[in-house]
């Protein structure tokens, strides 16, 4: 039972209904009250205050897109849920549009009734202050945390669109945090790097003696995220016969593990982000148009460095400053000359190039002054420094894996930058 204060509206014209789902909630714990109209509904906003609204899509008097829409306005804080027929998935996309928190189809499953008012309800009750990781004041970066604050009250699927090195996945964590399923698992799954071959085990696990290899029973990445967040990077990169797989585990919120005779219910939140143009991607049939719809119900759109230049002096000193922590070394100061050359530079690969170039300049500046030629943004003294700067960092990154035994996390960890970094940098230096 639930220990809450907090009282549900339930909004529908069929007194059976009402009745189970107040009987429902009850056993949770929470108390109820019933309205048959929207009208209804109104004056019972207006009087009281709501943990949660639960409200059909359709009543005598209108609809309950309407209400939804209604009570993002006025009650911002009162996270609203929608009934919806079974197969009217159109319906309860919309309605997370117009701000819904969640949906239930009818029949109303029990099991997922309890969880979605569970999760309504630690909305409710959260007084998060969205500690922000994403560095700067820029108007667009303001917006940006804004929009996520908000983004973070609804359990709407999220597609954050931007360039590499943008910090989508950053954004993603940051929307999973604020939420209310934050203290649950939020599990990051790069797309482009899982075999198709093993693609489906990966995503929805696998029985023991399912295929060759398969020892023993093994959870998916969907099972991992049941209750947090499962948050796709690089969604453009899966292959057209994952797509329909992974459309069906979606709207049925469940998976089948390769092996198995039944299914296993999950309750994950789906963010997805590419750095690819998916719109071009479905007109050219590479993409399910049907999948692009149910993960693309609201998009996010994440500025590149370019467009908020005012945000690169506070990001090189956060990120000098970690550079230095990692390493145990004093923070080198930037001379001025070089910050001019980084705010007149367009910076293609975003934050994570100016984390690059950084480290990169640390490693060559003296006195722990950052000057212009170290930056080597426009290539400076021509090849023969660009090769002992490319020795310079490959003897780096050898010492750290040196150090680590091979382990890559590890190395990344001691060079105090992300693995995906540390990926890019052997990558480019063809180790």
């Amino acid at each position: 039972m639930m220990t809450t204060s907090a009282k549900a509206l339930l909004v529908d014209d069929e007194p059976d209904i009402c009745e189970l789902l107040a009987i429902t909630l009850r056993r949770m714990g929470v108390e109820s009250d019933t309205a048959g109209t929207v009208a209804a509904a109104r004056a019972a906003l207006a009087g009281n205050a709501y943990g949660l609204c639960l409200t059909d899509m359709r009543l005598p008097d209108g609809d309950g897109l309407d209400l939804v829409t209604h009570i993002q306005a006025t009650y911002p804080n009162t996270p609203v849920a929608v009934i919806t027929a079974h197969g009217s998935i159109e319906a309860a996309i919309q309605a997370l549009k117009n701000g819904a928190f969640d949906f239930v189809t009818k029949p109303v499953d029990l099991t997922v009734l309890r969880r979605l008012v569970t999760t309504a309800l630690r909305l409710s009750d959260q007084r998060v202050e969205g500690h922000s990781r994403l560095i700067g004041e820029s108007s667009a970066l303001t917006e940006l945390k804004a929009r996520i604050a908000k983004l973070a009250r609804s359990q709407a699927p999220v597609y954050i669109l931007g360039e590499s090195g943008t910090g989508k996945e950053l954004a993603a964590r940051m929307i999973h945090e604020q939420g209310p399923r934050s203290s649950q698992p939020f599990v990051p799954v790069n797309c482009g790097a899982i075999p198709p071959d093993l693609m489906e085990s990966e995503f929805f696990g696998h029985r023991k003696g399912s295929f060759t290899g398969a020892v023993a029973d093994k959870p998916g990445l969907f099972q991992a995220a049941h209750g947090g967040t499962l948050f796709l990077d690089e969604v453009a990169e899966l292959p057209l016969a994952m797509q329909v797989k992974l459309l069906r585990a979606i709207q049925e919120k469940s998976v089948r593990p390769v092996g198995s005779q039944t299914e296993v219910k999950v309750d994950v939140r789906i963010l997805s982000a590419t750095h690819k143009d998916l719109a071009a991607l479905v007109k050219h049939g590479q993409f399910r148009q049907d999948l692009y719809y149910r993960i693309n119900v609201i998009c996010l759109q994440v500025p590149p460095l370019r467009e908020r230049p005012q945000d690169i002096p506070p990001l090189v000193d956060h990120v000098l400053a970690r550079l230095a922590d990692a390493a145990g070394t004093q923070r080198p100061r930037v001379a001025p000359e070089a910050m001019q050359d980084l705010l007149r530079y367009g910076f293609p690969g975003n934050v994570r190039e100016l984390e690059n170039i950084l480290e990169r300049a640390m490693t060559l500046c003296e006195d722990h002054v950052i000057g212009a030629d170290d930056l080597q943004l426009k290539g400076g003294d021509g090849p023969e420094l660009k090769s002992y700067l490319d020795e310079a960092e490959k003897r780096k990154i050898m010492d750290a894996l040196d150090q680590t035994k091979g382990n890559r996390t590890a190395a990344a960890r001691l060079l105090g930058i992300s693995f995906r970094s540390l990926r890019y940098r052997l990558e480019k230096l063809g180790l």
